[in-house]
């Protein structure tokens, strides 16, 4: 099947449309096309170009785009964009008035201007039934409120990471990964929360980038307290360095003797004993019996 990639957002995700019979020509990248979505008419721009696809694994139907946006869809699409400054600023309003604990992030217009979506956080469930009675009564159009955590907010609202750098989700991540500590540890990274967690508070999107490589590095390496076989003689691993595959050994030639450190390849040591792991399998000695 024929398919094309739009998406709605700056760096929003991809969805998959069926061009019908939409000349291939006019379908260029960042075209602006109108589609019917599950939530209404949209306007968005052409991502990925005309290409077949096997579209059965996809969870969602695969829609037509329904024409080429017009110059009146463009200018239509511009003063939604307005509305919805305009929507943020009464509904700030009316979240006082019903002293409700919410935080609006953002807020969408359908292209249709059938329904308005409210973004919101909040620490726990909040009861907004009035507050949607309210709405809809200013607006007279369908109202959705909701709720999404904190690396959503930090993607719509954008900002600087630690790096310097505009956050990846708001520069061009367009979907979230898992991320799990055991990425912090296996890159040999302080676990310290406020040097490896992003301005969302959740652990940096970028700690996945490397997992794959650094996993593969680390095959094989020895880690801090086993003994090893060296050159040398025996010794225990005091530190290793996984990009430059080397390893720390400290080494007794002798019974008694202070012992001596010296850095080896990883090719040139061979593991006679792993240290025992802790209670919580992170290796780390601490919790041995």
């Amino acid at each position: 099947m024929q398919i094309v990639g739009v998406r709605f957002k700056d760096v929003g995700r991809i969805y998959y449309f069926d061009p019908g019979v939409i000349d291939e020509a006019l379908l260029k990248q960042n075209t602006p096309v109108v589609v019917e979505t599950g939530r209404g008419i949209e306007y968005g721009l052409i991502a990925l170009e005309k290409r077949d696809a096997d579209v059965r694994g996809l969870s969602q139907p695969i829609r037509k785009v329904l024409r080429m946006a017009t110059e009146q869809d463009t200018e239509q699409e511009a003063a939604n964009r307005k509305k919805e400054s305009e929507a943020r600023g009464i509904c700030l309003e009316k979240i006082r008035e019903h002293g409700l604990e919410m935080h609006l992030v953002d807020v969408e217009l359908t292209f249709d201007l059938s329904k308005i979506i409210f973004f919101f956080t909040a620490d726990g469930r909040v009861d907004f039934r009035e507050l949607v009675k309210d709405l809809a009564a200013t607006f007279r159009m369908r109202i959705e409120l909701r709720q999404i955590g904190v690396r959503d907010e930090a993607k719509m609202l954008s900002g600087i990471g630690i790096c310097g750098r505009v956050l990846c989700c708001a520069s061009f991540l367009d979907e979230f990964q898992p991320v799990s500590i055991k990425s912090a540890k296996d890159q040999g990274l302080s676990l310290n929360p406020t040097k490896i967690s992003g301005i969302c508070g959740k652990l940096m999107c970028c700690l996945k980038y490397e997992e794959e490589t650094y996993a593969f590095l680390t095959e094989g390496m020895p880690s801090v307290g086993d003994k090893v076989h060296t050159s040398d003689g025996e010794g225990d691993v005091l530190s290793i360095n996984i990009l430059r595959q080397t390893v720390k050994v400290a080494i007794r030639v002798k019974s008694g003797d202070d012992p001596s450190t010296e850095i080896y390849p990883v090719a040139d040591i061979k593991i006679l004993e792993k240290r025992p792991q802790c209670e919580r399998g992170c290796n780390c000695g601490s919790c041995r019996r």
